[in-house]
């Protein structure tokens, strides 16, 4: 960490620059106290969920940690939080592996930096002492070759149409076909969409249509990257084969949750039991009669029953590894499974079977291709690459 950050003059403090009539602050109006909650409320909404969460959670850690330290938390000092990141960025697990990464600790500082701009104080992640030691962190941890990250092993198309046989194959019973028809729609949706998992179970049942030429067309009302909610519809086209048909396995998953929500348990099992062997494709047939706001992907009790809750992302991680396991994966690999499979395992084939960036990115999203080549570059390493053409 360089020394002039830590060692400041006074001259080092930049004069303040006087100010003209012209740029006075304007006084603060006097308004009801329903419009001022009205627009506090907006502010908030301002981030997404999940966010204002995290900034909680990380705020509360640090306020404990100047506590039992002795050190002011608003306003804090640049110092503060530089000796607050290095002491986290030390903390080591059970395994003796870096329990935090570089990133973690970059959102740490930016809640930080959250609510010290809501009670009116800069932020101290913008001071040169803070960014410095981060940009330090993240050299000390590459150079250690110490990247706590767990990045998802990609499921390609092989492993999706393995494991969803497997499954239809063990459902020897009409709750266990349930089980199957829900988890074969979250494998062949989230893989052909490249959904991320909370976009998966974010989804209702008005947001999927069955587009006669195109296969279904799923919307997406917001998504990690576009929090606004601006939209955007993922193309999922009908396949040659019915058992790794995208559409199709919507459209039996579909047909339970219209079943269910109409009829309760005795309808799904009617369905069941009348219900022609999957043998062909089902895709073309009448759109089950959903309930629009109802979501999609609900947990199933053990007695058949599905819940009235959208699915959590967890169950969706659960879900995966449970599948792969039940189709004889090896432990080691089950491991390294989770919801991002999918959506890693639709880039890297796409990238296995030739197409571009522009391509990719038109289903999956991503605003810049630059996150799309740590895909390639991971598990995609030999495309486009020119130790192909060596002649050896």
């Amino acid at each position: 960490m360089p020394d002039d950050l830590l060692m400041r003059r006074p001259d080092d403090v930049p004069t303040p620059v006087p100010t003209s009539p012209d740029s006075v602050a304007p006084s603060v109006p006097v308004l009801p106290a329903e419009t001022l909650t009205t627009v506090a409320g907006t502010v908030s909404r301002s981030r997404s969920e999940s966010t204002r969460r995290n900034y909680a959670a990380d705020w509360a850690r640090f306020t404990a940690w100047c506590q039992r330290e002795g050190h002011v938390a608003l306003p804090a000092h640049p110092l503060t939080v530089a000796a607050y990141l290095l002491e986290s960025a030390s903390t080591v697990t059970e395994a003796g592996e870096r329990a935090y990464s570089p990133s973690t600790l970059a959102r740490w500082v930016a809640g930080i930096g959250y609510h010290h701009r809501r009670a009116g104080h800069p932020a101290p992640g913008s001071d040169e002492l803070v960014t410095a030691t981060l940009s330090g962190i993240r050299r000390d941890y590459a150079a250690a070759g110490e990247r706590p990250r767990t990045p998802r092993a990609p499921l390609l198309t092989a492993d999706i149409v393995t494991i969803v046989e497997r499954a239809r194959a063990d459902s020897g019973s009409w709750a266990a076909e349930v089980l199957e028809r829900r988890d074969s729609a979250i494998l062949l949706l989230g893989f052909a969409g490249a959904f991320r998992r909370s976009e998966l179970v974010a989804l209702a049942c008005s947001d999927v249509l069955l587009h006669r030429l195109d296969g279904l067309h799923i919307r997406l009302r917001k998504t990690k990257t576009d929090q606004e909610g601006r939209g955007s519809i993922r193309a999922l086209p009908f396949t040659h084969n019915h058992a790794s048909c995208p559409p199709c396995a919507w459209m039996r998953w579909a047909q339970v949750v219209a079943a269910f929500d109409h009829g309760g348990r005795p309808a799904v099992i009617r369905l069941l039991r009348t219900a022609e062997p999957f043998e062909a494709h089902v895709c073309r047939g009448v759109r089950p009669r959903t309930v629009p706001s109802s979501p999609l992907l609900r947990s199933i009790r053990k007695n058949g029953n599905l819940s009235d809750a959208a699915l959590s992302g967890a169950a969706v991680h659960q879900v995966i590894r449970r599948r792969a396991e039940q189709a004889g994966y090896d432990p080691e690999i089950v491991q390294q499974l989770g919801g991002h499979s999918l959506r890693a395992g639709f880039v890297t084939q796409a990238f296995r079977n030739g197409a571009s960036a522009h391509a990719i990115m038109r289903q999956t999203g991503h605003s810049t291709p630059a996150m799309l080549e740590t895909y390639a570059r991971e598990h995609a390493p030999l495309i486009g690459n020119a130790v192909t053409n060596l002649g050896l």
